[in-house]
């Protein structure tokens, strides 16, 4: 046996937490999920921190779920470093070796090569007072690593960081995920798409303690099934009925390209970007032949980077409530639009990928 098999069931403060994770020897696992839907308790479920009440936890063949936190070579990163203020960096990292038997010189070795290999080796003499957000998380992933874990947990490692510092993170975090020699297995909670798609293999979705998402990280946020996923990864999402040739919204046809396991009379998805979806005066005719057209009405314009992202309001039947659409700025301008305006929105069927719902998943 190997890699990370565990089965977590845990119910406190209104969470009911029931998890199955199974993820292979050099696997990447991110979980997602909104605020409250109980990634940080399943990973302190893992690491020992938290006594579930329910669990069967392997790491490799080693069944770790009765045993205390030091001795499930597990490594814990959060979003706060928390290294000693009072040790060098060096000694921050060699704490770890140190704890687990091994003498200072052998300790600060071992400090050292991961320093290294994280690129903060320059800053080993330093105090933690003296170091940026950034050098200070990448020392503490030193740190996590230099107790040779054989399961490595990462709760939003880059959130607390600014824009400047999160890249050379990520970097560093990669080049260890993907040497097995460093980590065996790891568990990343994130909310940032960028970090599952650049650091993860597998992705993981929750849902108020419950499994509703699961697959490859490419193929989970090209075609999400639950609301949460579409918004991280940037995408519309609409739920009905799937029909022959769509889906059926509060009685509104939307035309779209089925999914192989998609069936008619099921309940369904349809998934489409902003960037598909095209803004047209209230009393204007849409350009080309779209098969989808319908009336909206602008609840929110915002800027999201180089375009204008115009957000419909929820409260209209059919395919176009809540629905994002990207504008250049200069089209909002000759557009006349603004929060209140009542618009046309067309977006063609070849855009928009129709899927089965998914219902919370079962146990692999």
């Amino acid at each position: 046996m190997s890699g990370l098999r565990a089965e977590v069931r845990l119910r406190r403060d209104g969470l009911a937490l029931d998890v199955t994770l199974d993820v292979p020897d050099g696997g990447v696992l991110a979980v997602l999920g909104p605020n409250g839907s109980g990634k940080s308790t399943l990973l302190d479920c893992l690491a020992g921190l938290l006594r579930p009440d329910d669990a069967s936890i392997y790491i490799g063949s080693r069944s770790v779920a009765e045993l205390p936190p030091p001795d499930r070579r597990v490594g814990l990163l959060r979003q706060d470093p928390l290294l000693f203020p009072h040790l060098s960096v060096l000694d921050n990292v060699a704490f770890g070796p140190r704890s687990r038997g091994s003498d200072t010189r052998q300790a600060r070795d071992v400090a050292r090569r991961w320093l290294a290999e994280i690129g903060v080796a320059e800053f080993a003499d330093r105090r933690p007072a003296r170091l940026s957000g950034g050098q200070a998380q990448r020392a503490a992933l030193a740190r996590a690593l230099a107790t040779d874990p054989a399961l490595l947990l990462l709760d939003e490692p880059l959130a607390a960081l600014d824009v400047d510092a999160a890249p050379a993170m990520r970097a560093a975090l990669r080049t260890v995920l993907r040497q097995q020699r460093a980590v065996r297995v790891a568990v990343v909670v994130t909310h940032d798409p960028l970090d599952a798609i650049s650091l993860a293999d597998d992705v993981l979705v929750l849902a108020e303690g419950h499994v509703v998402e699961r697959g490859p990280t490419r193929a989970v946020l090209a075609a999400p099934r639950t609301g949460f996923t579409a918004r991280i990864a940037g995408l519309n999402l609409v739920a009905g009925e799937a029909t022959a040739d769509g889906l059926r919204v509060d009685g509104h046809a939307l035309t779209g390209v089925l999914a192989d396991d998609a069936v008619a009379g099921d309940p369904a998805v349809a998934v489409f970007p902003p960037r598909a979806v095209s803004v047209f005066p209230a009393d204007d005719e849409p350009h080309g032949s779209p098969r989808n057209t319908a009336s909206a009405t602008i609840a929110a314009l915002e800027p999201h980077g180089a375009v204008v992202r115009l957000r419909t309001r929820d409260d209209r039947p059919g395919w176009t409530s809540g629905i994002a659409a990207d504008l250049t700025a200069a089209a909002v301008a000759d557009l006349g639009i603004d929060v209140d305006s009542e618009v046309l929105l067309s977006v063609k069927a070849a855009a928009v990928d129709i899927h089965p719902a998914l219902r919370r998943s079962p146990a692999p």
